[in-house]
């Protein structure tokens, strides 16, 4: 049993740091001129002085709800944790963890609607750029960050306290 709860505690803290990387880093649109574009800020990195210079991501709507999305997602999962963590050790024995499941759900769905949100109207955050660029890693680590909140979440559900 404690291999189980070692086992979720490790993809939990996996999944926090998914979010926390696809959320905070600046790689969700890669330009061909190695022009990075998060959530946040629009970031090119000049040879010149070798450090990166950054503006701010013109605003949409569309945005600004991936934004909002992304920061629940992570704000539900971390929430999640601190209440696994409660009840782990407050349950009494035979308990189920439905509140924890229920805000791990709540955060996979949130970023499941982030992405998707994200992949769908990717070309209206970049009008005025250059045409071009792919999906960078962080978009990337939100779609894993996805099925495996999914994962986390259900077994959080059928998880049993035990001794």
């Amino acid at each position: 049993m404690s291999f189980l709860l070692f086992a979720i505690t490790g993809l939990h803290v996996l999944i926090l740091v998914l979010l926390f990387v696809a959320t905070l880093d600046k790689s969700w649109w890669v330009l061909p001129d190695d022009e990075t574009i998060n959530l946040w800020y629009d970031c090119l990195y000049e040879n010149n002085t070798q450090s990166w210079v950054c503006a701010s991501v013109a605003e949409s709507q569309w945005l600004q709800a991936v934004r909002a999305l992304m920061v629940l997602a992570m704000l539900f999962s971390s929430f999640a944790f601190i209440l696994f963590m409660y009840q782990l050790y407050t349950m009494e024995r035979g308990g189920l963890f439905y509140a924890t499941g229920i805000c791990q759900l709540l955060a996979c769905i949130s970023v499941f609607t982030a992405a998707l949100i994200y992949a769908i109207h990717v070309d209206k955050f970049h009008l005025h750029r250059q045409s071009g660029g792919s999906f960078g890693y962080c978009f990337v680590l939100a779609w894993l960050a996805f099925p495996l909140a999914l994962l986390s979440g259900v077994m959080y559900i059928h998880l049993r306290k035990r001794e």
